[in-house]
């Protein structure tokens, strides 16, 4: 990712109560007032009432703060947070099927090696690969495995945890 990238997208982390449509409310707030949302990761958390959304905003199509500001409204939403890349570890998932003949497979086994990747699935034809890492990890990786040919794939978007010397 580039400094432009960076400064573009931020990393918002929403504690939510854990109830039916709350999930949808927050994702009506951003296309009612127009808000992108570049990805966005959602899971329960260790306590069953709570669930925790992690949504990366493209401060482009709105200022952070208004899209805080209307966060803050809903009724459900319980705290809010950005996480700054310098302050977090960061993380996401990739999983890709890759066109590879029986030739070009050592090839791949070399990335997979390299990215400390896990290879999921062998066909006669194609291979399916995963990488969980940093963001930036997870894109070198799918550029590297483009001139391949990719014939599926699939990203989660970015998952984050403020780093333990910052709590």
């Amino acid at each position: 990712m580039n400094a432009a990238h960076n400064d573009r997208y931020h990393t918002l982390v929403v504690r939510v109560e854990n109830k039916p449509g709350v999930l949808a409310r927050v994702a009506g707030l951003f296309a009612r007032r127009g808000f992108n949302i570049e990805s966005l990761a959602v899971a329960p958390t260790d306590n069953d009432n709570f669930s925790r959304i992690t949504i990366v905003v493209d401060v482009e199509s709105a200022p952070l703060e208004q899209v805080v500001k209307q966060l803050d409204k809903l009724i459900n939403v319980v705290e809010i947070r950005e996480l700054s890349p310098a302050d977090s570890v960061e993380r996401e998932l990739m999983i890709a099927t890759v066109e590879v003949e029986a030739a070009e497979r050592g090839q791949i086994m070399d990335l997979v090696r390299i990215f400390e990747a896990r290879v999921l699935n062998v066909g006669t034809s194609a291979m399916m690969v995963s990488l969980s890492g940093s963001p930036t990890r997870v894109s070198d990786f799918e550029q590297l495995l483009r001139p391949f040919g990719i014939i599926d794939l699939q990203r989660t978007g970015k998952v984050a945890l403020l780093s333990l010397d910052r709590t």
